[in-house]
């Protein structure tokens, strides 16, 4: 198992949102300009209320990608009933460039975890053209990557990565 996936398969994205994959793309997901996400660190609520910047490599700015944000975890950890809920959806991301550029086909939604530890989850695909996802989900609730992927020919994922967030009590908000 290549080091790039050995986080994704410890903290269950591989297995509970994906098939195991062999990254292929750099994908580097930002929060406020400086907090960059790395599997399985904590980011507070706080920090995640704005949309990331989300950097997408790639070889050729002709190519294109669809990113996908999901909480695996809805409504709680130990009853994931809503699983997955998405979180964000956008597609025709030109390579080597970032999200920014692609078409935000779902709205971000800001993580508030209730109860538990959260995953919060961005899943890159690697478009065969343009266009290929060309509406949205019926709902966040109940979303499904591994079908959505099916459903559209993505295909396996390019590149993956996931930060936990819970509830921020008053004691540990500073």
């Amino acid at each position: 198992m290549s080091r790039l996936m050995e986080p994704l398969t410890v903290g269950r994205v591989v297995g509970d949102v994906v098939d195991i994959f062999t990254p292929t793309v750099r994908l580097n997901v930002i929060y406020n300009s400086n907090k960059r996400v790395s599997n399985g660190h904590e980011l507070m609520p706080a920090v995640v209320v704005s949309k990331p910047r989300v950097e997408v490599g790639g070889d050729d700015m002709r190519e294109a990608y669809t990113l996908i944000m999901t909480d695996p975890d809805a409504p709680s950890p130990s009853d994931p009933r809503l699983r997955e809920h998405l979180h964000w959806m956008v597609t025709d991301i030109p390579g080597t460039t970032d999200a920014s550029f692609g078409r935000e086909i779902v709205s971000y939604e800001t993580p508030r975890p209730v109860v538990g530890i959260h995953r919060y989850v961005f899943v890159l695909f690697k478009q065969r053209g343009r266009q290929t996802v060309v509406g949205a989900p019926a709902s966040r609730d109940h979303f499904n990557t591994r079908a959505f992927s099916l459903n559209h020919g993505l295909g396996s994922p390019v590149a993956a990565v996931y930060f936990n967030a819970q509830r921020e009590t008053a004691a540990r908000r500073r």
